[in-house]
């Protein structure tokens, strides 16, 4: 069941990049045009239509043959977006069947290496399954968003099918050696989403990021490695490590580990100041990409903070919890001003994402420290952080979406280059405005209800530090409020008098994310009861 929705995705994947050219392009000898399409073949022997002479046949070829290859790409486009629902749908059958046990359920496992110790082996808890659901969710709608293929649909959904199974498996792996692989796998995909489809400097930014995150892959493997070989038997079973603790105690052993650990987790986050590849792999990805970079990629850095240093290593955690607290203090604030400072929406909305994963580092730290008679308010932080990493996939996620919305109409990211659009554009500007109230933490919105965990659980473990970080909130509104006014008040540009509204797949794609945020805010019980059953035991409550 859990296999499927992992390897559905990446089968497809393969049999669209292995398809013939003929069957996804224009017949070869075709020259793309501007657009991304592909002219049709002169005609039988190359003549012309009679009375036609060569230049007008061109001229009428072209809108037919223009109709056609948009044709093929929204009917690849419909496909890929169909098999990418097939994991969303089976992690939906896998939540009816979860029971909240506080263990791990629904586990599939097969030999693999078993002279080394490594399996496959996948299974959900109350960790995995709402990062798992989200991950799919927001797939869907970035591979149904309209984008510009550039003649080039097949591999786009190829890539984008892959990086979702490797991203769901990576949630589902209850094994080191295969999480890694999904890890680095990950990165591949990206990679090429963001140079073949990305704007502006795309290349220079796609090897930026993944320059950065491989080189954060390379401490990540040795702390694996430290791990594994403290083991008794040697295995990279999860659960068999949960169990046997073997870095309990600490020591500089343990601490290095740790470090190895941490220093993959806080790239991949990012925390400041790892978090220099964010935003230019953010502002030249195609919105699609950027939806998932932000939406689904970062949680795989909080997410090994909390599968593998706090439930694997929790006494070394507990001695650096402090230190991370501080540091994601900074995140908020740090993040908070850099993004107010932004007249780039794009870079705005990137540097949001170092702040609001500054709230999710936040709640870790409280959760994981080494406190006494706190457990409940540990519990609260814990699950708030989970919580804000789901509510972060999705609002971020969106915000990212309609930003491409406005560069395809607008063509520029520049506030300062807009104004008035809430008289023009009322779909867009609701979306818009709906996204930004969820991301500075409005209450009945998904992000108010994280947010506020995090801070009810932090505030009982570090006061201080807690209330250091709730200037980031005030930053955050101020932000969010003047990236609204910028780009929907005051009076409209004669030059955007016609500026289109979203059209209706931007708005169920977007609805689709935002009405989860909406049923977070209002009734969080149905998502919180599963994360609590994961919570409230890691952290002894």
């Amino acid at each position: 069941m859990l296999t499927a929705a992992i390897f559905i995705p990446i089968i497809a994947a393969v049999v669209i990049a292995l398809l013939p050219r003929g069957a996804i392009h224009s017949p070869s000898g075709a020259v793309p045009g501007p657009d991304g399409t592909s002219p049709d073949p002169p005609g039988d022997g190359g003549g012309s239509v009679a009375g036609l002479s060569p230049p007008l046949q061109v001229l009428s070829d072209a809108r037919p043959t223009e109709e056609r290859a948009r044709s093929r790409e929204r009917q690849m486009q419909a496909a890929a977006t169909a098999v990418a629902a097939v994991p969303l749908l089976i992690l939906a059958l896998a939540w009816l069947r979860f029971e909240g046990t506080g263990g791990f359920e629904l586990v599939e496992a097969a030999e693999w290496i078993p002279t080394l110790g490594i399996g496959y082996r996948v299974g959900i808890d109350g960790l995995s399954l709402p990062l798992a659901a989200m991950t799919a969710l927001v797939f869907v709608v970035a591979t149904a968003y309209p984008v510009d293929l550039r003649g080039r649909p097949a591999p786009y959904f190829a890539l984008m099918l892959f990086l979702e199974g490797v991203s769901i498996g990576l949630f589902l792996a209850l094994d080191l050696f295969l999480f890694f692989v999904f890890w680095d796998v990950s990165l591949v995909a990206m990679y090429f989403l963001i140079g073949a489809w990305g704007h502006g400097d795309a290349q220079r930014s796609a090897l930026k990021f993944f320059v950065y995150t491989f080189a954060g892959s390379l401490p990540l493997l040795l702390a694996i490695l430290g791990l594994y070989l403290t083991t008794d038997p040697r295995t990279f079973d999860m659960a068999e490590i949960i169990a046997q603790q073997p870095l309990a105690g600490g020591g500089l052993y343990a601490s290095l580990v740790f470090a190895g650990f941490f220093i993959g987790f806080a790239i991949k986050t990012p925390l400041v100041p790892f978090h220099t590849w964010l935003p230019p792999a953010h502002v030249d990805a195609p919105a699609p990409a950027s939806a998932v970079l932000a939406g689904v990629l970062l949680k795989m850095g909080t997410y090994g903070f909390v599968r593998i240093l706090m439930a694997m290593m929790p006494d070394a955690f507990a001695r650096f919890a402090l230190p991370l607290a501080i540091l994601a203090v900074v995140a908020i604030i740090y993040g908070a001003l850099v993004a107010l400072a932004q007249t780039n929406l794009k870079r705005l909305i990137a540097y949001t994402s170092v702040n609001h994963m500054g709230y999710v580092i936040l709640g870790l730290a409280a959760a994981g420290a080494g406190i006494s008679g706190q457990a409940e308010a540990q519990a609260i932080a814990l699950t708030g952080a989970t919580l804000e990493m789901v509510a972060h996939g999705l609002i971020t996620g969106a915000l990212f979406l309609i930003s491409g919305s406005i560069l395809a109409r607008g063509g520029t990211y520049e506030l300062d280059e807009y104004g008035g659009l809430a008289g023009r554009a009322r779909f867009l500007t609701a979306a818009m405005v709906l996204a930004a109230f969820a991301s500075l933490g409005l209450p009945g919105l998904a992000g108010f209800v994280a947010e506020f965990q995090v801070f009810a659980g932090a505030l009982a473990v570090y006061p201080w530090l807690a209330g250091a970080g709730l200037v980031g909130i005030v930053i955050t509104a101020a932000l969010f409020l003047r990236m609204l006014q910028k780009l929907f008040l005051g009076a409209l540009p004669e030059r955007w008098s016609g500026f289109p509204d979203l059209a209706r797949v931007e708005i169920a794609g977007l609805a689709a994310l935002l009405l989860i945020v909406v049923l977070i805010g209002v009734y969080p019980a149905w998502l919180l009861d599963v994360i609590d059953s994961f919570a409230g035991p890691l952290v002894g409550r």
